[in-house]
């Protein structure tokens, strides 16, 4: 197994030939737009963790359209979309306790995100 330096990973993950897969959606969001985790709960597969639905974030920037994983794990096809990756900050996710500047990044397909209200 090859191992990748850091400042490779980036370029392998946008670029993996294996899940990259055009689509004709409309590019939703842009850099800075501030965007909402939707609150749901599925039956089975998800890339969506419990502790961001609901929460309110900014997205950073687009990766590209991607298969949805959601849909392949339950054998309904691929449903590529956008990807885009989206700062939440801790204060939002854990409470007002968090004092600190940090922040957590996800990757979140199109299907998981709404603007924020």
């Amino acid at each position: 197994m090859k191992i990748l330096e850091k400042e490779q990973v980036y370029d392998a993950v946008k670029t993996n030939p294996v899940y990259v897969r055009p689509t004709d959606l409309p590019i939703r969001f842009a850099a800075g737009d501030r965007v909402q985790a939707k609150n749901i709960h599925p039956q089975g597969h998800t890339r969506l963790p419990r502790y961001v639905r609901g929460k309110t974030g900014t997205v950073v920037r687009r990766h590209g359209s991607f298969v949805f994983p959601d849909t392949v794990a339950h054998g309904n096809g691929e449903k590529p979309q956008h990807v885009y990756s989206v700062r939440f900050e801790a204060r939002e996710l854990w409470g007002e306790e968090r004092g600190d500047n940090s922040a957590v990044y996800l990757d979140l397909w199109d299907d998981y995100i709404i603007p924020a209200t």
